[in-house]
């Protein structure tokens, strides 16, 4: 085969090449289309709260906040970055929960707060009381206050969208 030949054969090689990194590096760049559901703390809330009273264990994360249910009927509102707390059901039994809603935000009104110390979730509560409670799923807990999953078996959700409480 001859130098030129070669040549020519050559540069068609280094332009595919060039072509097909051309054509990933515009995939990796191409628009995502994605939806936003705004979150609604009292439908998250009742959904966690009719959960415990069927003492069913889950986790739902809205944002930044945490809600979990328990096989023992509890439930409770986590702010992790603050370690705010409050319970939205004890023992099957709702609790008064206050919140103020804006058109584009919400307020809680948070009545403790919370730490996890290995298998005890410990609650301080604004009288000054702590109660630590033991039986809580903590592993999961604490990996949801951290933004991640640690168990297959337990079920982690994002916020309710199909659901009408």
């Amino acid at each position: 085969m001859s130098n030129s030949k070669k040549n020519r054969k050559e540069a068609k090689r280094r332009l595919k090449r060039e072509l097909q990194g051309r054509e990933r590096r515009r995939e990796q760049s191409a628009p995502i289309d994605a939806s936003f559901v705004k979150s609604d703390i009292r439908r998250e809330i009742r959904y966690i709260t009719q959960l415990a009273q069927g003492e069913d264990s889950r986790i739902v994360t809205v944002g930044n906040l945490v809600l979990f249910s328990t096989r023992t009927g509890d439930a409770w509102l986590l702010d992790p970055e603050d370690n705010f707390a409050v319970c939205l059901c004890r023992e099957g039994e709702r609790q008064p929960v206050r919140i103020i809603d804006a058109p584009d935000t919400f307020a809680i009104e948070w009545t403790a707060s919370f730490a996890i110390e290995e298998a005890a979730f410990i609650v301080r509560e604004r009288s000054g009381n702590v109660v630590v409670i033991h039986g809580y799923p903590t592993v999961e807990i604490s990996a949801a206050c951290r933004g991640r999953s640690t168990s297959n078996n337990f079920r982690l959700r994002s916020p309710s969208t199909d659901m009408d409480l």
